[in-house]
């Protein structure tokens, strides 16, 4: 596979997605990061979506809960180039009956190269990170290059 840079603009895009027991450490951590996270775009799975919205006041583009399907919708945008960083606060005390789904997206978001956070301690270094206000680039697929070579 080839790669190419893609320039990731100063307002990224945020996915948001948390499991059950993690909904409250987001909304928190949302709370606390609000200042840096207002001038971004956000989608998140469902009720997670409409809590930090609901909390914070941020425009979030909700998408069907992660069990239902809003971890590969999340995915599919990651595939896009329209999601910059994923955000996910991930339960690994907890059995997830959707685990293939999850471990599907965090691989999406590995192979496209964009910054995860599955962890309030990686979530703060992303948002503190002098690149998360400014413009930035990061290597990814060339899926283009790939398809005219096929």
């Amino acid at each position: 596979m080839h790669y190419k840079s893609i320039t990731v603009p100063a307002t990224k895009t945020l996915a948001l997605v948390a499991h059950d027991h993690k909904k409250a450490d987001l909304l928190g951590w949302c709370k606390q990061h609000l200042q840096q996270l207002q001038p971004h775009k956000f989608y998140a799975t469902g009720t997670t979506g409409k809590l930090i919205e609901a909390e914070t006041g941020l425009p979030i583009n909700k998408l069907i809960s992660g069990p239902l399907g809003g971890d590969q919708q999340i995915g599919a945008l990651i595939t896009e180039g329209k999601i910059d960083i994923l955000i996910f606060f991930w339960d690994p005390l907890a059995a997830q009956p959707h685990d293939p789904d999850v471990k599907a997206l965090l691989r999406l978001a590995a192979v496209w190269n964009i910054p995860v956070a599955c962890n309030q301690s990686t979530a703060d270094l992303i948002v503190t990170s002098s690149l998360f206000a400014g413009s930035s680039s990061r290597m990814a697929p060339d899926y283009e290059r790939y398809l005219a070579e096929r």
